[in-house]
């Protein structure tokens, strides 16, 4: 049995998919935060427009399209003052061979992530 990947390394791994996913869509990243509970994760340019992206690793059963409405209203609040559009990308990550189990290093994973989420109020 392999070591159980820590709360950061799921997080980076994370990170890592959205991150190609926003690289083969033209973003441009202007900065980039690995830290979980530091917000947002990523500050992209996409046609000019600045972009504020909260990434969040989700463990089987959870669903990765639920996110903390608090959490993405104050993001909101602070996009604004930077004319700035926020997404939430949660990637929803489980061991292939048991989600009961934990994501393990080296080991066959499996990820649930159906893109960007548009935060609108």
């Amino acid at each position: 049995m392999g070591k159980a990947l820590t709360e950061q390394e799921l997080h980076n791994l994370a990170m890592n998919i959205v991150g190609k996913q926003l690289e083969s869509e033209g973003f441009e990243f202007m900065g980039v935060n690995s830290k979980p509970k530091k917000n947002p994760q990523f500050v992209c340019l996409k046609e000019k427009e600045l972009h504020f992206i909260v990434v969040r690793h989700v463990s089987y059963p959870e669903d990765p399209n639920s996110y903390d409405d608090v959490l993405m209203g104050k993001m909101k609040d602070h996009a604004e003052k930077f004319n700035a559009k926020v997404y939430y990308a949660g990637v929803g990550l489980s061991n292939a061979k048991n989600q009961e189990l934990p994501v393990y290093l080296n080991e066959p994973y499996i990820v649930a992530y159906d893109g960007l989420i548009a935060i609108e109020q």
